[in-house]
């Protein structure tokens, strides 16, 4: 279909088909096209599974602009990951700025009001945001939202963000029966039963702009589905090395998946002298300045920061969750300028931003997994990482090459992965402790004030349709009584001790349970705040950050050997320190969770005590991308934690919670809690400020900019920006 025919035959903006020509589209890939026929421009409800690079984005553009054009409508991209949306924020807001479309962007503060996010006319967010501003009851979703897209629709499968998702989902559809829905996917096995769930026509499709070709390197060779083989010359010892540097010698890129992060790093050491070589001159140059970015992001640099910059001077570089945010843009901004040859990657990769490659090598299939060994990785998951293969443009086609490790594995590579069906979508809200927030989160919202009201909800969502949903009556009943017995719901009615309220008895969340719920944690993470802080009258940061810890909203470090011992002491000898006491007579998974809130802790703790990046990462085992997760973390529990103590009238511990927040937001000891109130001014040169002998704003606002100037990271600029603030 001709980008003309939009115009012509469905009546799309003339801006729009104006802007998709300015943006160098001329015609649409058959998918787009069948999207268009489906009633894509008419409002009707639309699944496309098809594969990556077929083109997905592009339709919901043009659904969501020709409803802002002609109609004034507001619409939402919804996301999984942070990455993704503020990849699509910039595409947006570079093509359609110009038409004078506002394009917004949220991903954090699940308690912030949702009011200044209305002005945009497109907002990007994660299926988190979008669920907590629907928790706050914000308006325009409901009485001004005319499209909803859901990109990565198949993450409703995923453990741990699938219920969320599948909630947003029913939520959206409950409060906003009119709104057009518009689902993105890969090839899924159950598209069909998926577009039942969401009323939607589906496009399903195997098409790809550039063809892919599926193999297996056995040996020096290729073997490919079609049934041709390719031979290459290159030692047998390292495949990763003679598929990446065969597709270099030919002009392409090249993804290479591994199964851990020291494995990526190690991947691209191995790889590094053997790219540099064939790097051009201007390519190397440009890499230079690269690299000297990447690894000065942080105003610490690590050993991490160290071996990333050297890989990257060398036109190769690894990728994993373990590096600093801006370390990871600045290696996708380079392969995506065809200045990295290769990257060595952990999964999170081939679920996060659109990075494809000539050449997608699965060097690891199989994956450690705690009590199992090592598993074979889902049919789902290589199909993602397939999926990457081919760059439109640039390659005539894309390969997708597993590595046979071992004799007899290729017949299994070929029949479990290549020739197979990805698995079917499963409704992940029978699993795990996703249900106790999301009931609250209806009742508290108002939603659903009466048990016949919460399975009126439950039942719009993709799990009525796959399970029998008595099973799920009954765990919703016993989840309620859970919430009224921790007081987080109340009841009017019988309020028989123990029992399930009956369908018609009105259900109202407490003081408690409304702010547990707004602040968007799981009512368990809300109790143990509650425990903690009614434990003492004033805690220290030590045991106060431990209690972040005990929550189940936080993410833990993993025990090593070394430090089991210590900490296992630790906890029986010193467990009257904790506001949560070791758990006694346990399971080993407890015991061990415990272990684990102390080490993380302690982690925690070396971080507002100064200690250097550098040795935080090494004595723990992270990257300076962890870091940031973990402190990100314990801020929002520990902010949390500020505001349920208001809630529950417990005063004294409240300035001490408002000074650890801050103290864990910069990585700081109390003594320059004043400094970094001034913009700029961070960890590293608060200390520089600090023992320079300006201790205080009110000694830093007698300094001349000259002297100030002078101090080691601090310079001209800082200098002035802090005396501008401290001005009369």
């Amino acid at each position: 279909m001709k980008l003309s025919e939009l115009e012509s035959r469905h009546k799309a903006p003339r801006a729009l088909v104006e802007a998709l020509a300015a943006a160098g589209y001329r015609s649409l890939y058959p998918p787009q096209a069948e999207a268009v026929r489906a009633g894509l421009l008419e409002g009707k409800n639309v699944l496309m599974a098809v594969p990556t690079a077929a083109g997905k984005t592009l339709v919901a553009e043009i659904c969501m602009v020709k409803s802002i054009l002609e109609e004034g409508g507001r619409c939402i991209y919804v996301v999984p990951l942070r990455a993704l949306a503020a990849e699509k924020h910039e595409v947006f807001k570079k093509r359609y700025g110009p038409l004078g479309i506002s394009v917004g962007v949220a991903t954090g503060e699940y308690d912030a009001p949702g009011a200044r996010l209305a002005k945009h006319q497109i907002l990007v967010a994660t299926s988190e945001k979008v669920d907590s501003l629907l928790r706050m009851r914000t308006g325009w979703l409901s009485d001004s939202l005319t499209v909803a897209v859901m990109d990565e629709i198949h993450y409703i499968h995923d453990p741990d963000r699938g219920p969320t998702l599948e909630f947003v989902i029913a939520r959206l559809r409950q409060v906003n029966p009119a709104l057009q829905l518009l689902a993105l996917s890969a090839t899924v096995r159950n598209a069909r039963e998926l577009a039942a769930w969401l009323n939607a026509a589906l496009v399903s499709s195997d098409w790809r702009p550039v063809p892919l070709l599926e193999g297996v390197y056995d040996g020096a060779t290729i073997r490919y589905a079609d049934h041709s083989t390719r031979s290459l010359i290159a030692p047998k010892a390292n495949p990763a090395q003679a598929l990446v540097v065969d597709t270099v010698d030919a002009g392409g890129q090249a993804l290479v998946f591994v199964n851990s992060r020291r494995s990526a790093q190690a991947a691209a050491r191995a790889l590094a002298p053997h790219v540099e070589g064939r790097l051009k001159p201007g390519d190397r140059a440009a890499l230079r300045e690269i690299a000297h970015e990447a690894g000065t992001v942080l105003q610490e640099p690590t050993r991490l920061c160290a071996e990333l910059a050297e890989a990257i001077r060398c036109g190769v570089s690894f990728h994993h969750a373990g590096l600093h945010p801006g370390q990871r843009r600045l290696v996708e901004g380079a392969f995506r300028g065809r200045l990295l040859k290769a990257i060595c990657a952990t999964p999170t990769l081939a679920a996060g931003v659109n990075l494809p490659a000539r050449r997608v090598v699965i060097r690891d299939w199989g994956r450690y997994e705690a009590g199992l060994g090592q598993r074979p990785i889902p049919v789902f998951e290589y199909k993602q990482f397939a999926g990457r293969a081919g760059r439109p443009g640039y390659d005539k086609e894309g390969e997708a090459i597993l590595v046979a490790k071992k004799d007899g594995d290729r017949d299994l590579l070929f029949e479990h992965y290549i020739r197979a069906s990805a698995e079917p979508l499963r409704s992940r809200l029978g699993e795990g402790g996703a249900l106790p927030s999301h009931i609250l989160a209806s009742v508290s919202s108002g939603y659903a004030t009466t048990m016949a009201g919460i399975m009126d909800f439950l039942s719009l969502t993709f799990f009525s349709m796959q399970e029998d949903v008595r099973g799920l009556s009954l765990e919703a009943g016993r989840i309620v009584r859970f919430l009224l017995d921790e007081g987080l719901l109340r009841c009017r009615g019988s309020e028989d001790p123990g029992s399930i309220p009956r369908p018609d008895e009105e259900l109202r969340a407490t003081a408690f349970g409304s702010v547990v719920s707004r602040l968007y944690l799981d009512p368990s993470s809300g109790l143990t705040i509650r425990r903690g802080l009614s434990a003492a009258a004033s805690p220290g940061p030590e045991a106060l950050l431990h209690l972040a810890c005990c929550c189940p909203d936080m993410p833990l470090l993993g025990l090593t050997r070394a430090a089991y011992d210590e900490l296992e002491e630790e906890s029986y000898v010193e467990g009257s320190k904790f506001l949560i006491p070791p758990p006694r007579g346990g399971g080993m998974a407890e015991h061990e969770r415990f272990l684990k809130t102390i080490r993380t802790a302690r982690m925690l703790e070396s971080w507002i005590e100064e200690e250097k990046e550098e040795e935080i990462c090494e004595r723990f085992g992270v990257g300076p991308g962890d870091v940031r997760r973990f402190v990100e973390s314990a801020e929002w529990l520990i902010y949390a934690a500020g505001r349920l103590a208001s809630v529950l009238d417990i005063a004294p511990v409240q300035p001490a919670l408002r000074d650890l927040r801050r103290r864990v937001a910069y990585g700081i000891k109390e003594e320059l809690l004043e400094l970094v109130s001034l913009r700029g001014v961070g960890r590293v040169r608060a200390r520089r400020l600090f023992g320079e002998g300006y201790k205080t704003l009110s000694i830093l606002r007698r300094a001349s900019e000259k002297k100030l100037a002078e101090i080691p990271t601090i310079g001209p600029r800082i200098a002035a920006g802090i005396l501008k603030q401290l001005a009369p």
